[in-house]
């Protein structure tokens, strides 16, 4: 062998072993767990084993038992490359088919927390969630002020049009509005919600969850961690660096998570919800909101992890994502949980 063969030979060695040691690092990142300040729409009790705080009852609805069919509807101007991470966060739930591709712990993992819900039947929440149809509203059919009662006409529209069909037993209608759309209470109460929809405007009873992209409007409120406060800007806590690039769809993927994990267990708002008021419930997204890991609370999110480049996440993916998704309550341990969960005693 010459030389330069085995010159050419040892630079090819030195670069697959150095490709391998990154991936080994992504792999087995640094955890951290971040003070920041806290979404000022939380109200949460964000500890962990805050079961003495909660009162979470079934009340005798259905819960989604059937595999998940997701009918989404892109509503307003959106990138590819934006469709892609939340079409990617959505295909990885399924434990079906992810549990040999996505490292633990994984987005299949969390949706285990989910489906351990079940109805009077003894049937419990899918673990196989798909995307069963997309739908393209890019000229803003109901305008760029949205309410809670003009969404559902956004709904009626897909679904009389018939790129949707109405799917009464298996189906979810996820709403995602760009960042050019505003919507009733959003940024100011809500970062996303579920509902089902009513006969007199869609002809049906579907359950659907609307999500915004805050980017642009209140990225400090609905894509926390990932902006902070404008007054502490140049002091104190700083935002954590989004996963994939992008606070606002970074921030989405959180919320679409925490309102799918609602809408599979509470989808008619009578199923597993704490609190009297059917019309206001503490579901099981909501009694974690803000925690992302073990020792959470008190104004830290827990620990994350934190790949080479400094990007915090919690859960990987599918094609080698990474998420940063929140904690749902388990009916198990009556505590938040999340399979990243660390054993943090000495």
């Amino acid at each position: 062998m010459s030389k330069l063969s085995l010159f050419l030979c040892l630079i090819f060695f030195h670069s697959v072993n150095s490709i391998s040691a990154l991936e080994l690092q992504n792999l087995k990142p640094e955890y951290h767990n971040p003070r920041i300040p806290k979404s000022t729409l939380s109200s949460s009790k964000k500890f962990e084993g805050s079961s003495d705080l909660v009162n979470l009852r079934y009340h005798m609805g259905p819960v989604l038992s059937s595999p998940i069919n997701t009918y989404i509807i892109w509503y307003g101007k959106w990138l590819p490359s934006q469709k892609l991470i939340i079409k990617d966060f959505l295909l990885s739930i399924s434990s079906s088919t992810n549990h040999r591709t996505s490292p633990s712990p994984s987005i299949s993992q969390w949706w285990k927390t989910a489906s351990l819900y079940s109805d009077q039947t003894n049937s419990n929440v899918s673990s196989t969630v798909l995307i069963a149809g997309e739908y393209v509203d890019s000229k803003y059919s109901q305008g760029k002020h949205l309410t809670r009662l003009t969404i559902q006409h956004v709904i009626g529209n897909a679904v009389k049009t018939a790129p949707f069909p109405v799917d009464h037993k298996n189906g979810i209608y996820l709403i995602l509005t760009s960042d050019d759309v505003t919507m009733q209470d959003f940024c100011r109460a809500v970062c996303g919600f579920h509902y089902f929809t009513f006969p007199s405007i869609v002809g049906y009873t579907l359950p659907y969850a609307w999500v915004g992209n805050s980017g642009k409007q209140c990225a400090e409120v609905c894509a926390y961690p990932f902006a902070v406060p404008g007054y502490m800007a140049g002091g104190g806590p700083s935002a954590l660096k989004p996963p994939n690039g992008d606070v606002g769809i970074d921030g989405m993927i959180s919320v679409i998570g925490h309102e799918l994990a609602e809408l599979s267990s509470n989808p008619l708002i009578n199923a597993w919800y704490a609190g009297e008021d059917p019309t206001a419930p503490t579901e099981i997204g909501d009694l974690c909101e803000g925690l992302y890991g073990t020792g959470g609370g008190g104004g830290y999110i827990g620990h994350v992890m934190k790949d080479r480049v400094g990007r915090s996440f919690n859960l990987y993916g599918r094609r080698g994502r990474k998420f940063l998704v929140q904690w749902i309550w388990s009916p198990v341990l009556q505590a938040c949980a999340g399979p990243n969960a660390l054993d943090l005693k000495p």
